[in-house]
């Protein structure tokens, strides 16, 4: 009976780890659905009536710009497509002003100033790092993640790195963690 009871809090922590993994890969974005004043900003940037209601006109707009601009064509205005239009989403927050479930520590935070100035696009001068937190292809996949860590958006940059740090601490990050 004890036996089990000690595994609780393992199974506990496992299924916390994997809802954060799991929770919505872009918390900083604007899609279908939002409004307001940035999304206002984002239809004057594309060259459509700006009436701060991102609907189909918007998304198709949104895809066109994408496409042209060798971007993911997903029709999401996430930290990439915002850049290239040169439209600052509100750090930390998503349109509908929720504010992003990922909490990173100072150790971490300084962690990506140290690795990649905490640009979430940054490459290693031999292009074997990618990302805020300057992950290898192999680390990235082994915490979940898939495809480029450079083309993913910063939240789930943040939520894995979280993840790896909870996991293995500064290890990971021998020129930065100490």
């Amino acid at each position: 009976m004890s036996t089990r009871l000690a595994l609780v809090p393992a199974l506990v922590l496992v299924l916390m780890l994997t809802c954060a993994l799991a929770a919505p890969a872009s918390a900083a974005s604007l899609k279908r659905g939002s409004r307001g004043p940035l999304v206002a900003q984002v239809q004057q940037k594309l060259g459509i009536p700006a009436d701060g209601v991102f609907g189909p006109q918007t998304g198709r707009a949104v895809r066109r710009f994408q496409a042209r601009r060798h971007l993911t064509v997903d029709g999401v205005v996430g930290s990439q497509t915002a850049h290239a239009l040169g439209v600052e989403l509100v750090q930390g927050r998503s349109a509908a002003g929720g504010a992003s479930p990922v909490h990173v520590p100072a150790a971490l935070a300084r962690i990506a100033q140290c690795e990649s100035g905490g640009d979430p696009h940054a490459l290693s001068p031999d292009g074997t790092y990618r990302g805020k937190y300057q992950f290898s292809r192999e680390t990235w996949a082994a915490m979940g993640g898939h495809g480029d860590p450079a083309r993913a958006p910063e939240p789930e940059q943040d939520r894995r790195a979280l993840a790896l740090y909870r996991a293995r601490g500064t290890s990971p990050w021998p020129a930065c963690g100490s």
